[in-house]
């Protein structure tokens, strides 16, 4: 929480509607005083009630201005009924909005275990490749080997070559394997951690809704608004803020799970095993990827992983089931402390 920036109210569904509501008032005051405004002013200064009542409203309209007490109470209002509104035509509540990551998450999930089957099929194929590749480069080293003892020049120039152009070929497929090494590890951990975070946002709906339920209920919105005119804390804003941190940070996670399965679905798209080629975009893909900052996702384990495909000395076992994470006992929710 104590990094988390709170959207401005402009920022957030209801104040695209705020700002809508504003406008239309303003285009609508503007077609009806414009054509009419030389006959309301004769109008107010040739009546006295008028003119007083208009004063009135002034004055009214300045001491709202200036005062912050009242100016909070009317912002406070004006920012409740326009989540009302837009409540009604898409989901402003923290709470179903979680609900809908849930879904999003599982759906994902399906998603992303799909890709990895995919991947490891492919790995399993340019395995196979680049073995039998290194066996028709030693079968032509010994036939050039051969040639070399009969003193068949040309045979040896022709196998040479082959067997030059095969290796050449097999440090691209090596290379690419590698890259797809980063690509599986990076899919099984960000499946193992999502499936760990949409437990935790089960968890998380499943208890504060209920407490949010509970504090709605003994905190009525007048008493939170005076809460708020006065400068004092109001515990249903407090409760509210922290379920839109996690709201905002869940959305930022399943954004990058979804960011990264694209790229990992565009990347292995590129890849013609058929024929032995791929396309260097997908490499630069996934380089730029490695290249930037901190997963969300990974956090600290993103640089592991790809110092591990690096290593030859650790080797991926492909043929190893993808395992569904399961919590440990002394698990720990990573949002309990947003209410702390």
């Amino acid at each position: 929480m104590d990094e988390f920036k709170p959207k401005s109210f402009w920022k957030k569904p209801e104040g695209k509607t705020g700002a809508l509501v504003l406008a239309g008032l303003a285009v609508g005051l503007g077609f009806l005083l414009v054509p009419n405004i030389a006959a309301l002013f004769g109008a107010i200064l040739n009546s006295v009630l008028a003119l007083a009542a208009t004063l009135l409203v002034l004055g009214v309209i300045i001491y709202m201005v200036l005062d912050p007490k009242v100016r909070n109470l009317v912002w406070y209002m004006y920012k409740s009924v326009m989540r009302w509104i837009t409540g009604i035509f898409i989901q402003v509540d923290p709470i179903g909005i979680l609900k809908s990551y849930v879904e999003d998450l599982k759906d994902n999930l399906r998603s992303m275990n799909k890709q990895i089957s995919k991947l490891r099929g492919q790995m399993h194929k340019l395995q196979e490749l680049i073995i039998n590749n290194r066996k028709e480069i030693q079968s032509n080293l010994n036939l050039a080997s051969k040639a070399k003892k009969s003193d068949k020049k040309n045979i040896v120039i022709l196998k040479s070559r082959k067997a030059g152009r095969l290796r050449e070929s097999n440090m691209r497929l090596e290379d690419l394997y590698r890259k797809m090494e980063v690509l599986y590890r990076v899919l099984t951990k960000m499946y193992e951690n999502s499936e760990i975070l949409q437990e935790d946002i089960k968890d998380q709906v499943m208890v504060k809704e209920q407490e949010r339920k509970a504090i709605h209920a003994s905190t009525s919105a007048m008493k939170s608004a005076m809460n708020i005119i006065s400068g004092n804390s109001d515990k249903r804003a407090m409760f509210d803020m922290a379920l839109e941190a996690i709201a905002d940070d869940v959305s930022q996670k399943v954004g990058e799970m979804e960011r990264f399965m694209d790229m990992s679905e565009s990347f292995m798209q590129s890849v013609d095993l058929q024929n032995g080629v791929f396309e260097e975009e997908g490499l630069k893909m996934l380089e730029k990827w490695e290249k930037e900052g901190v997963s969300l996702l990974l956090g600290e384990e993103k640089e592991t992983l790809i110092l591990e495909a690096a290593d030859d000395a650790n080797v991926l076992d492909i043929n190893q089931p993808v395992k569904k994470p399961v919590r440990a006992d002394n698990h720990q929710n990573q949002y309990d402390t947003f209410f702390e």
